[in-house]
């Protein structure tokens, strides 16, 4: 069934700074293997196989290969980017958990970015005693190993730099300690569903002359079957020509990147909504977009390989899932909440203790973008989840558990 609302890519594309040519030819090569696939599979993948062939094939994936993807030269900033206050008031929620498992306990960073976000926690573990035995980075990317690997041996002392190291796949043990995540489940492809005549579709992607196009197909039983149990779960049907994100798979991945963790925590730092809002009547086309030189747009089969794609995060969905896996549920709060019951204060007295006006209005602003509900503040939600530890302390400050 052919898809009647498909993006325009040269209008979407009008918009954007050009790629140049080395861009561009990459972006073929990814193409290439893109419809190789498709041709192999009766002329159609789903999408979400083409999101994760989009962000991840290897050596031509947006986040395999490697191209800038953080800071101003990139296409987005993450919270631990923009300055040292996230990873310091992230470290200040898990220092507590990380003392109560003693010696032994392990930190896993899920995507650590530039080796921003590392960089600061260890140094703030380490005045708060609290240091993990050891410190892993699970990275798919290995230009962005590099960058983690080179920033973390200039900027810590030996000792710390000791304690990290780079993972391909979760830990294979029973392991101890704190797994964190930021901005990562927004990058899970995602199965794009819609309803036409009452049945569940999927979101395929098929060949459209030198490009790509969406078309709808008779989803499977498993994907069915998940839009039907949300359906029952919001006690309404969705509407005629309604589609969004629907992640089914969830529960398996945090199982699968949790291991074999007999005891710690798990925190989660994305934006997204709870259920009822994800799935609101009037967000009827769903959450996605993609990201290109620090602008949002609609059109995720543009330029493969060159742009973000994500999906916001129904934190409903998380929290069964954490549950699912065998772990209790430690709370929900905004960023701005989080980072307010976590040593937001003690930071905010450090930085008015900084002589030089311009470096104390800085820090100021980074303040701001991180907790102004114009900004970061309530677009990005935080997720715990603990087991046989005490982790509910850090979420005291602006509850939004009942949302959910």
């Amino acid at each position: 069934m052919p898809d009647p609302t498909p993006n325009d890519p040269h209008r979407e594309a009008a918009t954007l700074p050009a790629p140049g040519q080395d861009a561009l030819e990459h972006s073929a090569r990814l193409e290439a293997l893109i419809r190789e696939q498709i041709g192999v599979n009766e002329g159609a993948i789903p999408f979400s196989r083409y999101m994760e062939l989009a962000l991840y094939a290897p050596g031509l994936g947006y986040y395999s290969a490697g191209a800038r993807k953080f800071g101003d030269d990139g296409d987005f900033v993450t919270a631990p980017e923009i300055g040292p206050v996230f990873a310091a008031c992230v470290a200040e929620a898990v220092a507590p958990v990380l003392r109560q498992l003693g010696p032994g306990a392990r930190f896993l960073e899920l995507g650590g970015g530039t080796g921003a976000f590392a960089e600061v926690a260890l140094k703030r573990l380490l005045e708060l005693d609290a240091l993990p035995d050891r410190y892993a980075i699970l990275e798919p990317s290995a230009e962005l190993r590099h960058r983690q690997r080179e920033r973390l041996q200039q900027r810590l002392t030996p000792p710390l730099f000791e304690l990290v190291e780079w993972l391909d796949g979760p830990f294979p043990e029973d392991w101890d300690g704190v797994l964190f995540a930021n901005e990562v489940i927004d990058a899970l492809p995602t199965p794009r569903f819609a309803i036409r005549n009452g049945e569940v579709y999927e979101e395929n992607i098929v060949i459209d002359g030198d490009g790509f196009a969406r078309e709808l197909r008779e989803a499977d039983a498993f994907l069915g079957n998940a839009v039907r149990q949300v359906e029952r779960r919001l006690e309404r049907e969705f509407e005629e020509g309604y589609r969004s994100e629907l992640l089914p798979q969830l529960p398996y991945w945090i199982q699968a990147v949790s291991g074999g963790m007999r005891a710690g925590a798990m925190l989660f730092v994305d934006y997204g909504y709870a259920r009822a809002e994800y799935y609101a009547p009037e967000r009827s086309d769903g959450t996605l977009r993609a990201f290109y030189r620090h602008r949002m747009h609609h059109d995720p089969l543009l330029w493969p390989g060159l742009q973000d794609i994500t999906a916001s995060v129904d934190f409903t969905a998380l929290a069964e899932a954490g549950v699912a896996a065998g772990f209790d549920f430690a709370g929900y709060c905004s960023q701005a909440s989080f980072l307010l019951g976590n040593g937001l204060a003690g930071v905010l007295e450090r930085i008015e203790a900084i002589t030089d006006e311009a470096e104390r209005q800085r820090r100021h602003n980074e303040i701001k973008r991180l907790t102004l509900p114009s900004e970061m503040g309530e677009r990005f939600q935080v997720m715990g989840f603990e087991k046989d530890v005490e982790f509910g302390i850090a979420f005291l400050a602006g509850d939004l558990s009942h949302r959910l």
